[in-house]
């Protein structure tokens, strides 16, 4: 019997998948959660084999949860709405078993756990596209990338509004639109990204 966590903040789609996977004559739903933090709970109280987690909970992401799975025994799907390159970059670094997006059928979903508890990796197609696309030219607008050549110089949110001649809100905005895009969660960790693939002309 495959043991399954599920973590999802929206309950109408948590209680379907539940009742969906529970249907399948060898998986079992051992545990629901609203966020990430309950997730990391359920799996450490019930040691299932598998986590399907969303990526945007309250408390802590899909993704930060699995990156504190990474060593743990079970195995995590990222279930999301989100096509993201950087999303996906750091799913993958995190080492997860699966990432999958929301409007597949749920047929698909339980072949993809048997697979994966074979010991194989599973990807929506369209996120490898992505992937590949994105791995050679940056995702960034030229605007936000002088945003971000501002940050790595040193400069504060106000020095960068008044250098760019925009308001204090519109850099917050960029600065959130780039950490999203990066896949990173601070100024710091989307500096590293940049330098990392090269992107700083």
């Amino acid at each position: 019997m495959i043991r399954i966590v599920i973590a999802e903040d929206q309950r109408m789609l948590l209680g379907a998948l539940g009742s969906l996977l529970d249907l399948e004559d060898d998986m079992k739903v051992v545990g629901k959660a609203r966020n990430g933090e309950e997730a990391l709970e359920l799996v450490n109280q019930h040691q299932p084999d598998i986590c399907i987690m969303d990526i945007e909970m309250p408390l802590k992401s899909g993704l930060d949860a699995a990156e504190e799975l990474k060593d743990h025994p079970c195995k995590v799907i990222i279930l999301t709405t989100f096509a993201r390159a950087g999303y996906f970059e750091r799913a993958r670094k995190a080492e997860i078993s699966g990432y999958l997006l929301k409007d597949s059928p749920i047929e698909d979903l339980a072949n993809s756990i048997r697979t994966i508890m074979d010991g194989r990796h599973v990807y929506a197609p369209e996120l490898v596209d992505i992937a590949y696309e994105n791995e050679n030219e940056s995702p960034l607008t030229e605007r936000e990338e002088q945003v971000i050549k501002l940050i790595a110089d040193g400069k504060n949110t106000k020095e960068i509004a008044s250098e760019l001649f925009l308001t204090n809100g519109t850099v917050r905005n960029y600065v959130s639109i780039i950490l999203d895009k990066l896949g990173v969660s601070n100024r710091i960790e989307a500096i590293s990204r940049f330098k990392e693939k090269g992107w700083f002309k």
